[in-house]
């Protein structure tokens, strides 16, 4: 059986929403899409490439899926070539309710049992990655079907958008895998792997 890793990049108040460019996810009239552009660095783009490298399939939403439709397939000559090749060679499995056109190759859609299409692709590949896909994340939070969250976490507060938990979550417990590494521009990286259970209670005075 393999991994579920979910990758985020989120505000410090967990905004997750829109952050490559202003047309990525315009829902609710969002201001601020394109907010991760001005703080991106050589740092996280290192530590997204190496993640990358290591993942044999795609979870999608529907949103997520048709922007990257429309642009991987047309970087392997890009500067971002690498990143490129590898999503065009793995499945890609997008998760919607409607008819999306399938045009990137690879490309299936799950079925409506979501949770059993989900597991069946993990026991199928080794790391699997959901790149963005808010509303998808919060089923898969929702149904503790993830192994690994990982959050790229920026210095600025949005006060506005889609988070990443944002009411899919249910009480867990989390550890955090690796120490935690900084960028540059301020950029804290998280990875975090989920844990049987839920977190306990105790009384401080206690200590």
């Amino acid at each position: 059986m393999g991994i579920i890793a979910i990758d985020l990049f989120t505000t410090l108040d967990l905004v997750a929403q829109a952050p490559g460019g202003p047309e990525e996810d315009p829902e609710n009239d969002f201001p601020f899409g394109g907010w991760q552009a001005p703080l991106f660095d050589e740092a996280v783009g290192e530590r997204v490439e190496a993640g990358i490298r290591k993942t044999d399939a795609l979870l999608l939403g529907r949103r997520t899926y048709d922007i990257f439709a429309a642009y991987w397939p047309h970087q392997e000559d890009g500067a971002n070539s690498s990143i490129a090749a590898t999503f065009n060679r793995i499945p890609k499995y997008v998760a919607s309710r409607g008819a999306p056109k399938l045009t990137w190759a690879g490309s299936s859609q799950l079925g409506a049992d979501l949770p059993a299409a989900v597991r069946e692709i993990r026991d199928r590949h080794e790391d699997v990655h959901v790149i963005g896909s808010v509303n998808l994340v919060q089923s898969l939070l929702r149904e503790r079907l993830f192994d690994r969250l990982n959050l790229f976490v920026y210095p600025i507060v949005l006060g506005t958008g889609k988070k990443v938990f944002d009411g899919g979550e249910v009480p867990a417990n989390l550890k955090l895998l690796e120490p935690a590494v900084t960028s540059p521009k301020g950029a804290v990286m998280l990875s975090y792997g989920l844990e049987p259970g839920t977190p306990a209670t105790g009384d401080m005075g206690d200590l």
